[in-house]
């Protein structure tokens, strides 16, 4: 199977050797909003506020077209809008109709149902492309339009303000797995799986999954394989089960749930925590992925836990990116 980035048809083997270069570099791959556009009145040009507020199920505040619709903002990449300016158009922000103009990202290669994350707001992408109206000033110009062909549309999921300059990515989901006998019972909390939870979503993930199992390396490969054969996670990681103890099976679970080992993710954790104890080189936890999910074994205690997970988090979502196809090459970044 081979894929394509930046013009280049790379086949599975070297899309993995990218993966590893790229999860090495630490690279986050972020958009930017540039304009944040309105119109008060259907039928008359969108301009750029810079600001404005975004309500759940609704809209942008003061946008003649929010409303409980599927259409509810519209987007376009800046770079699509760049390029048509240099064919000779003269036009401003707005002038297609969009609400957000956002540089770094070609919207048109997600899938309806990706969802998109800027500070507080989420959006999910609703519809790539809509019918051009030929009789708009732009198209009777230069006998196009782009939104029809470069344009999406989103719904608000969650509200909040978004504003020019701030940074706009996708948002990933999260399904994390705690493997601990006694936690499982109720006999202690889950302090582990909670730290997870509060650093990925700081990092503007989407937690969708939690579970507290036993150290039961059967029942873990099944949970592992369901969630990435049904797409329920984009992420899953999982804490504990990773020592000595006979009781230990993580690794071994996780190997016979991925297709496609990701050895230096964990090798860079043991790696970066060796720097703090020696004790690092006792932990046999491994990574790789099934289908288009991303599986990761974390140490079992709290602090290591923040420690792993703090310095691996922007490799990780720029690995997201590219198992997903958001990204192109980066060896030249």
């Amino acid at each position: 199977m081979k894929s394509e980035a930046n013009g280049v048809i790379l086949n599975n083997h070297e899309k993995q050797i990218e993966f590893r270069i790229c999860l090495l570099k630490g690279v986050k791959k972020m958009g930017k909003v540039r304009a944040v556009c309105i119109s008060e009145k259907r039928g008359t040009q969108k301009k750029n506020v810079e600001s404005a507020v975004f309500v759940e199920d609704w809209g942008i505040q003061g946008d003649a077209h929010a409303g409980k619709w599927h259409r509810q903002v519209s987007l376009l990449s800046q770079e699509t809008i760049e390029a048509f300016k240099a064919r000779g158009a003269q036009i401003t922000d707005g002038a297609f109709g969009e609400n957000l103009v956002v540089s770094g990202y070609d919207f048109t290669k997600f899938p309806v149902g990706t969802r998109f994350a800027c500070k507080d707001v989420v959006l999910e992408l609703t519809q790539i492309g809509k019918e051009c109206h030929h009789g708009c000033e732009i198209f009777q110009k230069m006998g196009e339009c782009i939104m029809p062909t470069n344009g999406v549309f989103a719904r608000v999921l969650h509200g909040g303000t978004i504003q020019t300059g701030d940074e706009f990515h996708v948002q990933y989901r999260v399904a994390v797995i705690t493997l601990s006998d006694t936690a499982s019972k109720g006999e202690r909390e889950d302090v582990s799986g909670q730290t997870i939870a509060d650093i990925v979503t700081k990092a503007g993930y989407e937690v969708v999954f939690r579970k507290i199992i036993r150290d039961d390396g059967e029942e873990l490969t099944k949970l592992l394989c369901e969630l990435a054969d049904t797409d329920k996670a984009d992420l899953i990681l999982t804490t504990g089960g990773t020592g000595f103890s006979q009781r230990d099976n993580t690794p071994e679970a996780t190997m016979q749930a991925i297709e496609r080992e990701t050895p230096g993710i964990s090798e860079a954790m043991r790696y970066y925590s060796l720097q703090i104890t020696p004790r690092a080189m006792l932990s046999r936890g491994v990574s790789g992925i099934r289908k288009e999910a991303l599986i990761v074994n974390l140490p079992g205690s709290p602090k290591a836990v923040r420690e792993c997970l703090e310095y691996a988090i922007g490799a990780l979502t720029h690995g997201m990116d590219i198992l997903k196809g958001n990204t192109g090459n980066c060896a030249g970044k």
